[in-house]
């Protein structure tokens, strides 16, 4: 059974009762990470802060949206592939990567950031945009849809300009929303292991619409990330497990601090 965004509003207040939080999989020392098993190997989580967090996967260490101290990066294996969902101060800056790409990093891209890359990393990278994929050491990356759907956040994020992500891993999908409101590519989305959200405003939707999406969508674990906000607009990670509810497994990482 589907639920549509009207239906699951409609009831939130019931579904704010009280939570049950599914085992988590496996705790991995060091840098607050998580452990999930796909069928070629586990896959470590690392969440490094707001946009940007690590994954340690059998194809090799992926980067997503790496912005910030070049040290909150030191204690982690170097990167393979960095993935970069739009130019957006707070998932692409190019200090961060000169330091931590290296020789044998590829990038990919939405094709706004690859026109802002340099020459030499150009040439380490692939543009993707929505509907396109891309291949890295065997693993199947679609680039989906982010965007605004309301009229007066068309500034943040148009249609057709930036990327979320799919990671095909053999046993463990993975979804990165990238910055998007709860649009109908996500509530489209099936089988799904593994899900990064986003949720803050003015930028991207709220708590409610965020918990929705994941009713509808049903991903098995999903990390709630990018939910610092402004003017008031930080969304409460708590209040998003408690409208999820049995939906999906909520994983909490250390985003902030």
């Amino acid at each position: 059974m589907t639920h549509t965004r009207r239906e699951f509003l409609a009831s939130s207040a019931a579904a704010i009762g009280a939570i049950t939080f599914l085992p988590y999989a496996a705790r991995a020392d060091g840098h607050s990470s998580d452990v999930f098993p796909s069928k070629a190997g586990d896959v470590k989580v690392h969440p490094v802060s707001h946009a940007s967090f690590v994954m340690e996967t059998p194809m090799g260490t992926i980067y997503n949206d790496p912005v910030g101290d070049a040290a909150a990066y030191s204690s982690l294996p170097k990167a393979d592939l960095v993935l970069i969902t739009h130019q957006h101060g707070d998932h692409f800056n190019l200090d961060t990567l000169n330091a931590i790409v290296t020789d044998n990093t590829k990038l990919i891209t939405n094709p706004t950031v690859f026109e802002k890359l340099p020459a030499a990393m150009q040439a380490k990278a692939s543009k993707i945009g929505n509907g396109e994929n891309a291949e890295f050491n065997g693993l199947k990356i679609e680039a989906i849809p982010a965007y605004n759907l309301a009229a007066d956040k068309q500034k943040f994020h148009p249609k057709g300009r930036d990327n979320g992500y799919v990671l095909n891993f053999d046993g463990l999908k993975t979804y990165i929303s990238g910055d998007t409101e709860d649009i109908p590519e996500m509530r489209a989305l099936e089988g799904i292991d593994l899900a990064f959200v986003c949720m803050n405003l003015p930028f991207t939707m709220d708590v409610k619409a965020a918990a929705s999406a994941v009713a509808e969508f049903k991903p098995k674990y999903v990390y709630p990330y990018h939910y610092r906000g402004r003017d008031n607009g930080t969304q409460d990670p708590a209040e998003f497990a408690k409208l999820v509810g049995d939906a999906a497994a909520v994983k909490m990482g250390k985003w902030y601090g």
